[in-house]
């Protein structure tokens, strides 16, 4: 079957180590099925597999990819959970121990499954189990908010910063968002964003919560723009994971810092069943072919993407 695959790892230079062409067919294995893939969407996590980052060179070559969406060996339309538990040991993501979603076929645990609505297509369907299930988990899943909260969401453009503008503003919540890059600002704006401001700029008022994926680079603002009693939830720190801690605001604003990583299976089939009954649906920024990845590989190296990338099979 025809895969993308990583074939090494390159931290410098990670679209070299990225490989298209044969890989051998699923074989079968108790409990797991086979899901032929119809479309699947690009995450961070797929650049720093080619960066050797929680894919160490032992486990190489990986097909890469943790998101699908496709039909299974019974005719029906599913989207896959990414999260697979594996006998007690640390659950790991699809890509990481076992072959992902870049290919025509992808081999899963048979409970990792999901009706796809049909409210959604395929390529909606793939965009949901990483980037939007990690933001429906922040917002809805670590944090108790009422409609109408303040927040703000740290970098507009990426998969999950996109996801949680979409949510939060179903929701009812006033978003604020950052970005450098004035085309993102319009169009979080026109997602229905509250406000943007450029990245670092202080906002109008304090907010309730802070969304954070970029880490190093907005710390401090994070920190600045809560309220006393305030929260950050972060997923990721792209830009650097080791900031000034700030512990000084911290414990005199009684501010709070919570990690979150994915979500549930449960978690997915409420976030997919929101978007059917809503109308919400994922920002897709391009659709590109299986065999023309590297192309959405390199434009989310150079940050020139605004919502998801997806691979139709």
């Amino acid at each position: 079957m025809f895969a993308i695959t990583a074939a090494r790892s390159s931290f410098e230079d990670p679209l070299s180590a990225l490989e298209a062409g044969e890989r051998p067919d699923p074989e079968p294995r108790d409990g797991w099925t086979v899901v032929d893939v119809k479309a699947a969407s690009l995450n961070h996590h797929d650049l720093w597999s080619l960066r050797g980052i929680g894919l160490p060179a032992e486990r190489l070559p990986m097909i890469l990819g943790c998101d699908a969406a496709g039909i299974d060996e019974d005719g029906n339309e599913v989207v896959v959970h990414a999260v697979v538990e594996d006998g007690g040991s640390r659950p790991t993501i699809l890509s990481e121990k076992y072959d992902g979603a870049f290919a025509e076929r992808i081999l899963v645990p048979r409970a990792n499954l999901l009706p796809k609505p049909p409210e959604l297509s395929f390529e909606e369907a793939a965009c949901l189990p990483t980037a939007w299930l990690t933001a429906y988990s922040m917002l809805f899943g670590k944090i108790d908010l009422r409609p109408g909260s303040t927040i703000l969401v740290q970098g507009a453009g990426g998969g999950v910063s996109v996801a949680l503008v979409r949510l939060a503003v179903q929701a009812g919540h006033r978003v604020y968002v950052t970005s450098r890059d004035e085309g993102k600002r319009k169009k979080a704006l026109d997602m229905g964003a509250y406000a943007v401001v450029q990245t670092g700029d202080r906002l109008p008022e304090r907010v309730d919560a802070v969304f954070e994926s970029v880490g190093q680079a907005t710390w401090a603002h994070s920190v600045r723009s809560l309220k006393p009693g305030g929260a950050i939830v972060i997923c990721g720190a792209t830009s650097g994971e080791a900031p000034p801690a700030e512990l000084t605001r911290l414990f005199f604003l009684q501010l709070r810092v919570i990690g979150s990583t994915m979500g549930t299976k449960e978690e997915l089939a409420t976030l997919t069943e929101m978007c059917a009954r809503t109308g919400v649906r994922p920002v897709i920024d391009r659709v590109l072919p299986l065999d023309r990845a590297a192309e959405g590989f390199r434009a989310m190296a150079e940050g020139a993407l605004f919502g998801k990338v997806v691979f139709t099979v």
